[in-house]
């Protein structure tokens, strides 16, 4: 279904462009928040920063994300479930959704409240998750410049 003019979806892209580097800014701000609270700096004063930044910025971005990839796809020739590449960011993404609205986002919070009393096995979470989240991104973004594997199914010969 490709119902878009050109200038469209190259509105919509930029829109994702946008949101998608936007999402690894933020993790990679939560990164050097979450490594200075583990290594001692001020953690009663970082992790509440962290949680803002995971409720107000982080969790908006993921779904705003979600949702343009999916437009995004559905309303351009690459189509949702059409090629490899964009079935895998649709999981990937999916499943990053999920674990930021259920883990990363509730887990700032909680060591916001908890502060310099985070255990430290918590602390050193919240460096890692926002690291793996920033990897798994730029892995999305290799996926949307290289597009490996083809067609998810190949059309029938004639």
């Amino acid at each position: 279904m490709n119902t878009l003019n050109r200038r469209a979806r190259k509105t919509l892209l930029t829109a994702h462009v946008a949101t998608s580097v936007s999402w690894l800014g933020a993790d990679l701000v939560l990164v050097v928040l979450g490594a200075a609270a583990l290594s001692g700096r001020a953690p009663d004063g970082l992790y509440p920063v962290a949680a803002l930044i995971g409720d107000w910025l982080l969790l908006p971005l993921t779904v705003a994300i979600w949702l343009i990839g999916v437009a995004n796809a559905v309303l351009t020739p690459w189509g949702l479930l059409t090629h490899w590449w964009v079935t895998v960011k649709l999981i990937v993404t999916t499943v990053m959704l999920g674990l930021v609205y259920l883990l990363l986002t509730p887990g700032l919070r909680q060591a916001a409240e908890s502060g310099a009393e985070l255990a430290r096995e918590d602390r050193l979470n919240m460096v890692v998750a926002p690291g793996v989240s920033g990897a798994l991104l730029i892995f999305l973004i290799a996926l949307s410049v290289f597009k490996p594997w083809g067609r998810v199914r190949r059309a029938a010969p004639r």
